[in-house]
């Protein structure tokens, strides 16, 4: 069991690496991963399934005792990344299924990994938690109502369709989760230690998986849709953080509300782009599953290095402290 955990550790350490290494390998030869597209969707449930297993009571304390910040948070994810993403597809004149792949990115919940991130960058953890959390249960209403409006001129979009997938592939294995949680607490408390490892594996498959199958395309576009990519993102984290210092946010806010909505649920956007636009569409998400892992620990260090100033209402109500 020891093994597994460091074998789990390092994997979670190293995420970036190991997603960078299996699209390379995968992009240079692809045959062997082919089969592995048929099983995007289970793979992703495994993943969402580990997030229902680590999720406690106290995570969503905040929303009931400071639900200011969240609301903030979650309504800067679901505005400004889908509004980028729009705008950058239109501005790149971007293919209509790297378009529409593009929008699907910003439309998805904030991914998992900014938890670690914004712990890294010294801001709120509880709030990033939270975020995840709200954003992730919204996704079955927000995610297709979103497509519809922005990605429509692009490629079809069924929200029905799309709302059972997203139940299916999050909404359940969460519940799930949850569930064996309550009932066997005992063995899930042994098990969480090993979960990075489960979940990583799952995720450099799904990667793999559509970097194989679209190989070709990859080397035709690929300088351009990582460029949309990484603009996506960099505006994400900008906007984000602007939008919580606008609001009246601190600094500790600002920073999780900024790493919240610059990374996005990468494996739900290439499980949906797959099952409902088309293998092309599912490369924005494959992208950035490597770039946002690049860019979260480089902002993540960077922020750590600063301590978080405090807002000014805090600091008007509590004395300075002065060190001789």
């Amino acid at each position: 069991m020891k093994v597994l955990e460091a074998v789990s550790t390092i994997a979670g350490k190293y995420f970036a690496v190991w997603v960078i290494l299996t699209s390379v390998i995968a992009f240079m030869f692809p045959d062997p991963f082919l089969k592995l597209g048929g099983y995007i969707t289970i793979l992703l449930g495994v993943v969402m399934f580990g997030m229902g297993l680590t999720l406690k009571a106290v995570d969503f304390k905040i929303i009931f005792t400071k639900p200011l910040p969240v609301l903030i948070g979650v309504c800067a994810q679901f505005i400004i990344m889908p509004l980028v993403a729009f705008v950058i597809a239109k501005l790149l004149n971007l293919p209509a299924e790297l378009a529409a792949g593009l929008v699907l990115l910003g439309c998805v919940p904030g991914g998992t990994a900014s938890n670690v991130m914004v712990y890294l960058a010294k801001g709120n953890v509880p709030l990033s938690i939270a975020m995840t959390s709200v954003s992730t249960l919204l996704a079955p209403i927000m995610t297709p109502l979103l497509l519809l409006m922005l990605a429509g001129q692009w490629m079809p979009v069924d929200a029905v369709a799309m709302f059972m997938s997203i139940v299916q592939v999050i909404i359940v294995p969460i519940v799930l989760g949850l569930a064996i949680k309550k009932f066997f607490p005992v063995a899930v408390e042994k098990s969480l230690t090993i979960l990075p490892l489960i979940s990583v594996a799952a995720i450099i498959t799904i990667v793999a998986a559509v970097v194989s199958g679209n190989s070709a395309t990859i080397a035709a576009s690929g300088l351009l849709i990582f460029t949309a990519v990484m603009l996506h993102n960099g505006f994400g984290l900008l906007l984000g953080y602007f939008s919580g210092k606008v609001l009246g946010q601190d600094e500790v806010n600002r920073r999780a509300i900024a790493i919240e909505v610059g990374m996005q649920n990468s494996g739900l956007g290439v499980a949906l782009a797959t099952a409902h636009f088309g293998p092309l569409a599912a490369l924005p998400s494959v992208l950035a599953a490597a770039w946002h892992n690049i860019s979260g620990p480089i902002l993540a260090t960077y922020w750590s290095k600063k301590p978080a100033v405090k807002s000014e209402a805090e600091t008007a109500v509590k004395p300075v402290e002065v060190k001789l």
